[in-house]
């Protein structure tokens, strides 16, 4: 039955799944895939869209098949996408460590950390790869930490019990996006890779029900530009600032992604964001974003708040007995390594009951005290020296010496656009990968399988999926670009840009961006409520009315502007916002990240609904106005566990 607020699709989605035991799927579904000759790759051109470890590693495996493809990045370079920023690790289920690791206990964790809300099918496949991801990456220059004898090391991340994080001290992003970045580059200088950078993807363009380019903007010109393919790969990110204080680079946004939903890409599970209880706390309210300190940090830090609340003493001058270790007390079985969004809620607890530390008293202490005393410094700052260092350029306090203090902050995005088990989108031949479409995490990520998930789906699904799609039209010519679906979407985009650039307001983008932030951070944050979402829903609409009628945006759109930019990126966070706060008014029960204070048990924990929520929400956009969106239609994609039976998530 509809809501006043939504519609409801009669027919469930097919996600594509082979039928049959999902841990054998992916190996059958390949096996099924329609091959093109290498004769005839070269006649298909490919868009992709980011340059992320997942874009860049889908552009330069097609590259090397020999495919045509067309790179845009809005960086001056591939290598300065925003997957430079997981420091952490990279999970594998490789097994290398005699810790009983395996294949099935990656799915199981996996599975089980996004308390069954992804398809079980999608973590088989990324177990699988995961073994593949991390001898390419090797092979291609990523500098992972080696034991003595040579063998790769590992170390633990929250949500598990065994060693399965491949690492570059604290500099897993960063390395890993520089060997992807290199391979890109190989096949640009092949001439099979066009990069094209500093364009930002403003529209989709869509004929006879099918993606077939995208229309860019040329951040420095300003010229509006226009491009078509036989398929389009969209790897843009995750869309974690729309809180606007985020872990996220200022610059990451959903602008692609939801200009391709509303271009008809269903839009999967947008309330399910993850708040990293391991950022460091807002010091003051001009702040435009939070720092995130690796989660690799509570391999070796304790987690604690005084156990008086209010207790404004010095940490040092806080014996142990006076000490509250929290994690360690609630799920000793897991402790300072819960998984994210139950070592969130359980650090806002404490904060909220007047135990946080600092001068703001919003955050908690992540302690090295006994680790130093234990492995002694020269191992610590091996392990993560440059994360110390980093700590002490933002605060100006000593780690090595004092406890680092943290707080929940808004980073990865469970949700993106809904994908089938090919990674297509419901637009055909629009593919989706990395942090921009949903799978593989359910309702909670764990810790290291962001990395993960990138490299799957840029080196080792997409590779294969896009050229079944292709296969079905090979002779077929790209769309030119005197199409009357080419021109129709540049006009489309030139009037919107126009509109943007004529309101005459008084306040600039950022201004609404920080409203907005507020609003979700108090409505749609940590945790949910009935009575706080419908209120942040009439925010938003009044926020949006305001933004469409007193935005200022100075220069022209003919030239470098970055206020343009932003204006833009915000219109879509402001639309984007209100779907968030429908999808989880709508969900009515709570599961990992997605917690709603009337579904949880008598111990304060996620109470999950398998009878009546077991499956993904994935909307379709319903065109209104600018300051008036249509009422969205949701489709639901029914979940089943069969190597994983539904059980109750227990860390204790």
């Amino acid at each position: 039955m509809s809501s006043p607020l939504t519609e409801r699709a009669s027919e469930p989605l097919d996600g594509g799944i082979p039928h049959g035991d999902p841990a054998t799927a992916w190996a059958r579904r390949k096996l099924n895939y329609q091959l093109v000759s290498p004769l005839n790759r070269r006649k298909f051109r490919v868009i992709v869209v980011g340059t992320g470890l997942a874009g860049a590693g889908c552009a330069a495996a097609l590259g090397e098949l020999g495919y045509s493809v067309v790179v845009y990045t809005f960086h001056d370079a591939a290598r300065r996408a925003h997957s430079v920023a997981a420091q952490g690790g990279i999970n594998a289920a490789r097994a290398k460590k005699v810790d009983n690791d395996s294949l099935e206990r990656f799915v199981k964790d996996t599975v089980k950390g996004g308390d069954f809300r992804g398809r079980e099918a999608d973590c088989f496949r990324l177990g699988e790869e995961s073994v593949r991801v991390i001898d390419h990456m090797d092979a291609i220059g990523a500098p992972f930490a080696r034991e003595y004898g040579g063998e790769l090391r590992t170390r633990s991340f929250g949500g598990v019990q065994v060693s399965r994080t491949y690492y570059t001290r604290g500099q897993t992003g960063q390395q890993l996006q520089v060997a992807a970045s290199r391979a890109l580059q190989r096949q640009v200088g092949a001439g099979s890779v066009d990069l094209r950078t500093h364009r930002e993807m403003l529209d989709l363009i869509v004929k006879d029900g099918r993606a077939q380019g995208v229309v860019c903007r040329n951040l420095y010109t300003g010229e509006i530009e226009a491009e078509t393919a036989h398929a389009v790969v969209l790897c843009t990110g995750g869309y974690g600032n729309v809180y606007f204080r985020s872990t996220l680079a200022h610059n990451s946004n959903v602008t692609a992604a939801w200009r391709a939903h509303k271009r008809g890409a269903y839009f999967a599970s947008p309330s399910f964001i993850q708040f990293h209880p391991t950022a460091l706390p807002v010091s003051s309210h001009w702040q435009s974003k939070t720092t995130l300190m690796s989660e690799s940090l509570r391999n070796d830090g304790r987690i604690w708040v005084p156990a008086r609340a209010g207790d404004d003493r010095p940490p040092h001058e806080i014996p142990e007995g006076e000490r509250d270790y929290y994690l360690e007390r609630k799920y000793p079985a897991y402790g300072n390594l819960s998984p994210r969004d139950i070592s969130s809620r359980a650090a806002r607890e404490q904060i909220e009951a007047g135990h946080g530390v600092g001068p703001l008293k919003n955050s908690v202490y992540l302690d090295f005290r006994d680790a130093l005393d234990r492995l002694g410094k020269p191992t610590i700052k091996e392990r993560y020296g440059n994360l110390f260092a980093m700590y002490f350029d933002a605060t100006g306090e000593d780690p090595y010496t004092q406890p680092m203090r943290i707080a929940p902050g808004a980073h990865f995005a469970m949700g993106g656009l809904w994908s089938d088990y090919d990674m297509m989108t419901s637009v055909p031949g629009l593919f989706v990968g990395g942090e921009a479409g949903w799978g593989y995490h359910g309702a909670n990520r764990l810790g290291a399988n962001s990395l993960l998930s990138a490299c799957v789906d840029g080196w080792f699904t997409l590779p294969f999926s896009v050229p079944n799609f292709l296969a079905s039209h090979l002779g077929a010519e790209a769309l030119s670009l005197d199409d009357a679906a080419v021109r129709t979407t540049v006009d489309d985009v030139t009037a919107r840009t126009g509109r943007l650039l004529s309101i005459g307001g008084t306040r600039g983008a950022d201004s609404f961006h920080r409203r907005l932030g507020d609003i979700l951070y108090t409505g749609c944050g940590v945790s949910r409520t009935v009575s706080g979402l419908e209120t942040a829903l009439a925010e938003i609409r009044s926020l949006r009315s305001e933004f469409w009628s007193d935005l200022r945006v100075p220069g022209t759109g003919r030239q470098l502007n970055q206020e343009l930019e932003r204006a833009g990126r915000v219109a879509d966070y402001l639309e984007m916002a209100e779907l968030m706060c429908l999808d989880a008014l709508d969900r009515d029960e709570s599961c990992g990240a997605h917690f709603r204070e009337d579904h949880q048990t008598e111990g304060g924990e996620a109470q999950r609904d398998d009878e009546n929520w077991a499956f993904v929400s994935a909307w379709e956009h319903v065109p209104g106005t600018a300051e008036h969106p249509g009422k969205p239609v949701r489709h639901t994609e029914p979940l089943s566990f069969e190597a994983v039976p539904l059980q109750t998530r227990n860390y204790t």
